[in-house]
């Protein structure tokens, strides 16, 4: 069976917030833009923040870094709280879907969403599946699947089409127990990046991404997103 194949989202927090409300996210913590790494713009993000998105380009040095992280964490080991809501990404181009899903699922303590919502009830019954069966659950949640084709397309930049090939990727990162977690769907786990804190959670996982950025020094295409509140 052929896999789904989604619209990608843009990484614009107008599109996203939108796209959040829909499903049933009440505006209490909404997703605003970084616009640079350095403490002078860090400082013009509201706080808190709780969750950061990052949207970077799959480049042939990423995929070679991705292997040796994937290996040395498999020989070596890691801690990843129980409580980590993590899934694996079945849909082609669903990265910011899952992204923004990451981002609600591990901060639903902070988060307020209306009673029967589609995203309430998606977290309710996804929350004790495998990750697995969390991407299989997504797949058959067409609730989800037609609010995402719509906010695909509300976009500053026009929507591609399904079957462009598209070489950008969303990530998160997230504190979850005093831990800075990133959760790619296609990785095949979260990745424990160290202690943080609720205070320093936006510095911390700022100093991840520009580790991004300097394995592609010649890339531009980064943007970096905080669900912070307004």
């Amino acid at each position: 069976m052929e896999c789904q194949r989604w619209l990608p989202l843009e990484a614009n927090p107008d599109v996203m917030n939108q796209f959040m409300q829909q499903l049933g996210l009440l505006p209490s913590w909404q997703f605003g833009d970084v616009f640079g790494t350095d403490p002078e713009l860090l400082s013009l993000v509201p706080r808190p923040v709780c969750s950061i998105l990052l949207l970077f380009p799959v480049t042939e040095k990423y995929e070679a870094f991705k292997q040796e992280e994937e290996a040395k964490i498999k020989a070596d080991g890691q801690k990843v709280a129980p409580k980590v809501y993590f899934m694996k990404q079945t849909i082609s181009n669903a990265c910011g879907t899952i992204g923004l899903i990451h981002a609600l699922a591990n901060n639903r303590d902070k988060l307020e969403f209306e009673t029967n919502s589609v995203m309430k009830t998606f977290l309710d019954n996804s929350t004790p599946l495998n990750p697995e069966e969390k991407a299989k659950y997504l797949e058959n949640d067409e609730s989800i699947r037609v609010t995402h084709e719509f906010s695909a397309q509300e976009g500053q930049t026009e929507a591609p089409s399904l079957d462009e090939k598209v070489d950008l990727h969303f990530i998160t990162f997230v504190n979850v127990d005093g831990c800075l977690y990133e959760l790619d769907g296609r990785k095949p786990f979260p990745i424990n990046h160290g202690s943080t804190t609720a205070d320093n959670f936006l510095e911390d996982a700022v100093q991840v991404c520009k580790k991004f950025m300097q394995r592609d020094p010649d890339e531009l295409r980064f943007t970096v997103v905080a669900l912070h509140k307004p």
